[in-house]
C-alpha cells in the first residue's frame, strides 16, 4: 500500500470535485481556485460525489502522478465544505484512508446509574 504522507504534505480539497478531470484540470483547480502551487511536491486529494473513491495529484520533480483509489467496501468520511483546502497530518491521512473522520468528535455519553 502506498502511504501518501510519505510523499509530502497532504492536502484534502474539501467538497465535491468532478473526478473526470485529469492531471491538467486538477492542477489548474489547485492553482486558480486555491492559489496553491501544484508543482510544490505536495499531495492534493480530491473526492467526487461518491465517497468510495478519490484521486491524488502529486508532482515528483519530473512529472505528475495521478493516483486513483476505489474502496471495495465502505466509504471515506470526506469533508463537504466547498472551496476549502485543509492540510492533514500523517495521522489524519491514515484515518481518512480507513474511513474515519479527520477530526474526531468527542461524544457526550450519559452515565446511567443503577439503583
Amino acid at each position: 500500500m502506498i502511504k501518501l504522507s510519505d510523499l509530502g504534505q497532504v492536502y484534502i480539497v474539501c467538497g465535491k470535485t468532478d473526478l473526470r478531470k485529469g492531471i491538467d484540470g486538477l492542477a489548474t483547480l489547485v492553482k486558480e481556485q486555491f492559489e496553491l502551487d501544484p508543482f510544490s511536491g505536495k499531495v492534493f486529494l480530491f473526492c467526487g460525489g461518491s465517497k468510495d473513491r478519490f484521486k491524488a495529484l502529486y508532482w515528483d520533480g519530473q512529472g505528475f502522478w495521478l493516483l486513483y483509489k476505489r474502496f471495495e467496501n465502505g466509504k471515506m468520511n470526506w469533508s463537504r465544505n466547498q472551496n476549502e483546502v485543509q492540510a492533514l497530518s500523517s495521522e489524519q491521512v491514515d484515518w481518512l484512508m480507513k474511513g474515519f473522520a479527520i477530526s474526531p468528535k468527542i461524544k457526550n455519553t450519559k452515565v446511567r446509574e443503577f439503583y
